[in-house]
């Protein structure tokens, strides 16, 4: 089989596995078996005549040549839908910009920074999606996405170790703060101790076989009672409202949070930084990127302006 007969759903397929990391999370996405994703990425290596994914126990990496396959399938594949926009009758737009997130930046800085857009330059299309930072950075270096949202915590080491490096901007800096439910008695004063944190009941989240669940308060030392996880931050903030426990969110969400939550800094320990970042490839982003990326740099600094805790 010659590289020119490679299927569009061959590239698709190819595509999808190198932005989830396995096999099952692209199978997932796309709707497929496992097994017939496994024979779309056999049907490829085939045509290239050459190993595209490096098998990992974590999961696939791109191997050099399957870097050279993405670049050029991500150009291939973004002007099939371009195509099939035109064709649908949709009116020509000033550009497209690829956005990624992690779940709570979709909350208020991301819907800020498109809100400015469309008043600014209403003819830009951004087209978005949420995902966790390792597989928003993996769609970066798959080259399907222009820009991501990133979140960081100490040590603040850089999101992957491969090369080259990502070109990385802080849009935000500010503490982890504390999800309470509003009859709470930690909930009384207008901050949390962290010796009161002791004995306290969690909501968390993360997914099976991580060393760590988010939503906890990072250093405690005892076992936490975990005693709701989710995935859904909204779900988290709904849970405390209810009196379920407590969370850790950015500060970022005091301004969203449900009625019976208070959004509380925490003293009496180190300060637990968070940072959000921007990210994008090292070359010279387009016209349009860049315009996101300011809008994104402007709302950032607008989340910055101090704000009371929430009640």
């Amino acid at each position: 089989m010659d590289f020119t007969d490679v299927s569009l759903t061959a590239l698709r397929v190819f595509r999808a596995v190198a932005e989830q990391g396995t096999f099952t999370a692209a199978a997932v996405s796309l709707g497929y078996t496992q097994s017939a994703v496994s024979r779309q990425i056999a049907a490829i290596e085939r045509a290239a005549g050459a190993e595209l994914l490096e098998r990992r126990r974590d999961g696939v990496r791109l191997t050099a040549a399957g870097r050279v396959v993405m670049r050029r399938a991500t150009v291939v594949l973004d002007e099939i839908e371009a195509t099939a926009r035109e064709l649908s009758g949709l009116e020509g737009q000033a550009g497209t910009v690829r956005l990624g997130w992690f779940p709570s930046a979709g909350a208020v800085l991301v819907p800020r920074a498109l809100a400015a857009l469309r008043r600014s330059h209403p003819g830009l299309r951004v087209v978005g999606r949420e995902g966790s930072t390792p597989a928003l950075v993996r769609a970066l270096r798959a080259g399907s996405l222009d820009l991501a949202v990133l979140a960081s915590a100490p040590p603040f080491r850089p999101p992957d170790a491969e090369s080259p490096p990502l070109v990385l901007r802080t849009l935000t800096e500010r503490a982890l703060c504390l999800a309470v439910p509003a009859a709470h008695p930690l909930a009384r004063e207008d901050f949390v101790d962290v010796a009161d944190l002791r004995g306290q009941r969690w909501i968390a989240s993360g997914a099976a076989g991580e060393d760590r669940l988010l939503g906890v308060w990072p250093g405690l030392d005892e076992r936490p009672e975990i005693v709701h996880t989710t995935r859904d931050w909204l779900a988290k903030l709904h849970l405390v409202a209810a009196g379920c426990g407590l969370t850790t969110v950015p500060a970022a969400l005091a301004a969203v949070a449900p009625p019976g939550v208070r959004v509380l800094p925490v003293r009496g320990g180190p300060q637990e930084q968070r940072r959000l970042l921007l990210a994008r490839l090292p070359h010279p982003p387009s016209e349009p990127a860049g315009l996101v990326a300011a809008a994104l740099r402007a709302a950032a600094l607008d989340l910055d302006t101090p704000s009371p805790p929430s009640r």
